[in-house]
C-alpha cells in the first residue's frame, strides 16, 4: 500500500461518512467545500489543484485532507464521490472517468461545452448507478422556489411569457473564460445557463420549439464560425407549450450596479418574480404580482450559496445513486448549443 493509500486509509476508519475528494479549489471551489463540510454530511479525503496555494488554502478547511497531485491520485484513493471546481473544458471528462472508477460526482456548471458533452457524462452515470449533480445553484435560493410553486400551482394562471437576466458588471478574471475551445462560450455558458436552466426548471421542462439569438463582442455581432465569446446575448426562445421566453444576459455592461439578476414569469391572473437587491449577488426578494399589487414573499437574508453541494452531499451520505433529474441538464445544454447556433462538437 502506497504512503497515500495508507493515509486515506486511515481517514476511513475514523469516520463512516462518505470519503470525498475536491478536485480544482478556487475560490467556488473552496465556499462548496466548506459548506459541505459544515453540513456534517461527508469527509474530505483529499485535495487535487495545480496551484500548491490554493490546495493548502483548502487544506486548512480539512487539516487531515491529504493534497494530491493528479485526478488519478484522487481516483486512486477509492473515494465515494468527487467535487469538480476546474475550468468548463475539464469537466465532462474528468466527471467521465470519476464515473467509470464508480465515484459519484458533483460538478460546477456547465457539465459539458455541448449537448454530447453533457450527454456522455449522463450516460457514464448511469452506466455505473452513481449520483450526478451540478451546481445550479440559483434554483437553492428560498425565492426561487416559492416562484416556482406559484407557477407549478397555477396561482398565477396560464403562464404564457417570462423574461429572465443576468448582467453581471465584471465578467471573469480567469483567461481561460476568454478562449472558447476552454469555455464552451462567454456570458451564455457562464450566465445564460442559470436563466436557462430557471426557465426550463420552474415551467417543468417543456420542449422548445424555435430559438432566435444575437450575440455581440464589444457592441459587434458574433457569428458561431468566429471563434470569439460573447459578452452579451440576447435570445426569445419559443416552447411547444406556446410560451415565449426571453433571455439577456452580459459582461461588464454599463448597468449602473455591480449585477442585475431577476426571473419573471407572467401569467393569465397574475405575475411572479425574482430579483436581487441593490445590485447584489447574493440578497433576493420574491414577489408575487396581481395587477399593481405586489406581496413579498421572501426576502434576505438567505444563505443559498452552498445549498446545492449540501443537497448532494446529504443524498450521498443517504446512499443515493444514479438520479434520472440529471438528465435535465442535457435539456439545458440543448437550448444552449441552439442560442450559440453550435455547429462544433467537442466530445470526449
Amino acid at each position: 500500500m502506497t504512503e497515500i493509500a495508507a493515509a486515506a486509509d486511515r481517514i476511513q476508519r475514523r469516520s463512516a461518512r462518505p470519503r470525498v475528494g475536491f478536485l480544482g479549489v478556487g475560490w467556488i471551489g473552496r465556499h462548496r467545500m466548506q459548506a459541505m463540510l459544515e453540513s456534517g454530511m461527508v469527509e474530505a479525503t483529499a485535495i487535487c489543484d495545480p496551484s500548491p496555494e490554493m490546495a493548502m488554502e483548502a487544506q486548512k478547511l480539512a487539516p487531515d485532507a491529504l493534497i494530491v497531485p493528479s485526478l488519478d491520485a484522487l481516483l486512486d484513493l477509492s473515494l465515494d464521490g468527487l467535487v469538480i471546481a476546474t475550468p468548463s473544458a475539464l469537466h465532462a471528462q474528468q466527471a467521465i472517468e470519476a464515473a467509470q472508477r464508480g465515484v459519484a460526482v458533483f460538478c460546477q456548471k456547465p457539465l459539458g461545452r455541448t449537448r454530447s458533452e453533457v450527454e456522455a457524462v449522463v450516460d457514464a452515470a448511469r452506466a455505473a448507478d452513481r449520483l450526478l449533480c451540478i451546481d445550479l445553484s440559483y434554483r437553492h435560493t428560498a425565492g426561487m422556489r416559492l416562484v416556482r410553486e406559484l407557477v407549478r400551482s397555477e396561482a398565477i394562471g396560464r403562464v404564457f411569457a417570462a423574461d429572465l437576466t443576468f448582467h453581471n458588471a465584471y465578467g471573469p478574471d480567469k483567461a481561460w473564460f476568454y478562449d472558447k475551445a476552454l469555455s464552451g462560450g462567454g456570458c451564455v455558458m457562464d450566465l445564460g445557463i442559470h436563466l436557462a436552466d430557471l426557465a426550463l426548471w420552474t415551467l417543468d421542462h417543456p420542449q422548445v420549439d424555435a430559438v432566435e439569438s444575437t450575440l455581440f463582442r464589444e457592441g459587434r455581432p458574433v457569428s458561431p464560425e468566429s471563434g470569439e465569446v460573447e459578452d452579451f446575448a440576447a435570445a426569445t426562445i419559443t416552447l411547444t407549450t406556446g410560451v415565449v421566453v426571453r433571455l439577456i444576459c452580459s459582461w461588464r455592461l454599463h448597468a449602473g450596479r455591480e449585477a442585475v439578476i431577476s426571473a419573471n414569469f407572467y401569467g393569465t391572473k397574475g405575475g411572479a418574480a425574482l430579483h436581487n437587491v441593490n445590485g447584489s449577488f447574493y440578497d433576493f426578494v420574491a414577489e408575487h404580482y396581481r395587477g399593481t399589487q405586489t406581496e413579498v414573499l421572501s426576502s434576505p437574508p438567505d444563505a443559498w450559496g452552498g445549498r446545492a453541494a449540501v443537497d448532494w452531499a446529504r443524498r450521498l451520505a443517504a446512499g443515493g445513486t444514479y438520479d434520472s433529474e440529471c438528465e435535465e441538464l442535457i435539456a439545458v445544454s440543448a437550448l444552449l448549443d441552439r442560442i450559440y447556433g453550435n455547429t462544433s462538437d467537442h466530445s470526449p
